[in-house]
């Protein structure tokens, strides 16, 4: 089997924050893959997205949420983020995987797919990335609702290498 997943780089957060970055992205790989672990200063609020600093309201999503109980969904556009995690604990690790389609494409709109779970919730964010098409070679993960994401929590950029 090839090995496809190359790590392109790690970020431990040293102290507290709100805001992790990403840039000079090589667009040499087909996809990206962002996977975080993480515990939040609050319990509520959530990480949102964005590429190559774009804050305008270009992002839409649609939401699944379960819990083993009960189910939820929404949507929302004219966004300025994309939607990617909540964590709804300041104790229980959080973690997320967001893979970014054809990141370097410069013909087409991006395509975001994160899931996530934390403390017994499972959900599913589609998001989409309607700015005129560009490669993406910045990401920033924002937090929204007066969270802040705690010390020692990890994100890892990886890139999708074409078979």
């Amino acid at each position: 089997m090839a090995k496809t997943y190359e790590p392109i780089a790690t970020t431990t957060l040293g102290s507290a924050s709100a805001t992790v970055t990403f840039s000079s992205i090589s667009s040499s790989y087909t996809d990206l893959i962002l996977v975080g672990n993480i515990v939040g200063q609050s319990a509520t609020g959530g990480l949102q997205m964005r590429l190559n600093s774009d804050s305008s309201s270009n992002y839409s999503y649609t939401f699944l949420n379960g819990d083993g109980s009960s189910a939820s969904s929404s949507r929302a556009s004219s966004q300025t983020e994309a939607s990617i995690s909540f964590s709804n604990s300041t104790t229980v690790p959080s973690s997320f995987i967001t893979q970014i389609m054809n990141y370097s494409n410069t013909t087409t709109f991006k395509t975001l797919l994160s899931r996530s779970s934390s403390n017994g919730n499972t959900l599913a964010y589609v998001n989409l990335w309607r700015k005129t098409p560009e490669a993406v070679n910045r990401i920033d993960i924002i937090t929204s609702g007066g969270y802040t994401i705690n010390t020692g929590s990890t994100f890892t950029l990886y890139g999708i290498k074409a078979a």
